[in-house]
């Protein structure tokens, strides 16, 4: 009985995706998704402009029947010849046990300008490729239903057996020092249509993202070892609006963190409250986040999980322009 609730649930929301606004995934650990979370990031790992691959993964209420997993793979590096950062970035969601599948490919260009000693500036953008897909064999309607049987009947139904493929693009500003970093960001510039069947309203909206944050060192060393990093990332898509506002502490290899999330405007509420724990060792990096739903959804949907990792290389041959952003890696 719990699956076929969980099967009519699926299915209404499904069918009210053909006629209503679609919303970005999205990454608790931001900085652990550089490039998803600002095309102007891309080429800024930490080992003098040479490369880095990023591995995300986020299971969104696993307590749901139907649950939302994303995950996604990154490369970016800087190269002094183009005058900035390349960037390629896979990205896989899948809502209600792979019923509803998005699959996107971008690549992306940053440049680099130095605008004085201590001020960098990165612009970037981004170029994308999507497919939205349903599992419609999996569907289960109400005309289907045979009283001694169950599920027998062929449904009336419309449906398409393709999925549907758009062009998207993205584009980003970033601004940092030594310690200081911020930057705003501009996804589905176009506003693709994801429609099956041709609805010109089932649009994908732009989402603006505004993120910032300082780098404080609590020690007297020349590098430290150890730092406090406070930073605030707000974001805007369609009706909804949200803030996240926290910290991060790092202490040698070790780097905690403490984030709420608010979300505001018609769907506003306290959402989370989001705890971090990782690891740095040289040029590998592991993350966990443990999302806490703290709104009145909490009783059905407690939780959710997050893993990043992530492995730099430096580059052959020294990056002589390249210019460090002193950034959480989570």
């Amino acid at each position: 009985m719990k699956n076929f609730k969980a099967i009519i649930i699926l299915s209404l929301i499904l069918v009210s995706s053909v006629v209503t606004y679609a919303q970005d995934p999205e990454f608790t650990q931001f900085y652990a998704a550089p490039v998803y979370t600002n095309p102007a990031m891309a080429g800024t790992g930490s080992c003098n402009g040479g490369g880095r691959v990023v591995l995300n993964y986020r299971n969104q209420w696993p307590s749901l029947p139907g649950t939302f997993i994303t995950s996604s793979a990154s490369y970016d590096q800087h190269f002094d010849n183009i005058g900035g950062g390349v960037s390629l970035l896979l990205l896989d969601d899948r809502a209600g046990e792979g019923l509803l599948r998005s699959q996107t490919v971008s690549a992306g260009y940053s440049f680099q300008l130095d605008v004085n000693r201590r001020f960098t500036m990165r612009f970037g953008i981004e170029g994308q490729y999507g497919q939205r897909s349903i599992d419609w064999q999996r569907l289960r309607f109400e005309d289907q239903i045979d009283e001694s049987k169950g599920f027998v009947n062929p449904t009336a139904e419309p449906y398409v057996s393709d999925g549907v493929g758009f062009a998207n693009f993205s584009t980003g500003i970033l601004g940092y020092t030594e310690r200081f970093y911020g930057g705003v960001a501009v996804h589905n510039l176009i506003e693709p249509n994801q429609s099956f069947f041709g609805n010109p309203d089932a649009i994908v909206p732009r989402r603006y993202t505004a993120h910032s944050g300082l780098v404080i060192p609590l020690d007297g060393r020349k590098i430290p070892e150890s730092t406090i990093s406070p930073n605030v990332l707000f974001m805007l898509q369609n009706k909804f609006t949200q803030m996240n506002i926290g910290f991060y502490y790092n202490k040698g290899p070790l780097v905690t963190g403490l984030w709420f999330r608010q979300t505001f405007g018609e769907y506003g509420n306290s959402d989370a409250l989001m705890g971090l724990v990782g690891f740095r060792k040289d040029r590998f990096k592991f993350g966990y986040s443990f999302d806490l739903t703290v709104s009145d959804a909490r009783s059905a949907a407690p939780s959710s999980h997050e893993i990043s990792t992530g492995i730099e290389w430096c580059a052959k041959k020294p990056n002589r322009k390249y210019r460090k952003l002193s950034c959480p890696d989570f």
